[in-house]
């Protein structure tokens, strides 16, 4: 029997269980809830770095987005709060589509 120990998405319980299998889970408290989301970001963005494809890259940004969702609600906020932000920092500090590479700042 395969041991875990991770956070999974909502419905997978459901999911293993139609399956025929029994899933043995906990409700983890807020403190926990947080440490295991970081945890998961860490996850999906090595998936997402050791994607192959295009179409694989694609599907660990969403999981990232989900766990992205899931952090900004329990710091007390929202998904277009960040995005709000996002938004701020774009429009003082600039995004990232011109593809500045910063080698050195030199004193003069």
């Amino acid at each position: 029997m395969p041991t875990y120990n991770k956070l999974v998405r909502d419905r997978i319980p459901h999911i293993i269980n139609d399956s025929g299998k029994t899933p043995i889970t906990k409700i983890l408290n807020q403190e926990e809830y947080i440490t295991e989301l970081r945890k998961k970001s860490e996850e999906e963005l090595q998936e997402y770095l050791s994607a192959k494809t295009n179409e694989e890259a694609l599907e660990e940004l969403a999981d990232l987005l989900e766990i992205i969702h899931a952090l900004a609600k329990v710091h007390g906020s929202s998904i277009e709060d960040v995005e709000n932000i996002r938004i701020e920092k774009a429009a003082k500090r600039g995004g990232f589509s011109d593809k500045v590479y910063l080698i050195e700042v030199c004193d003069e």
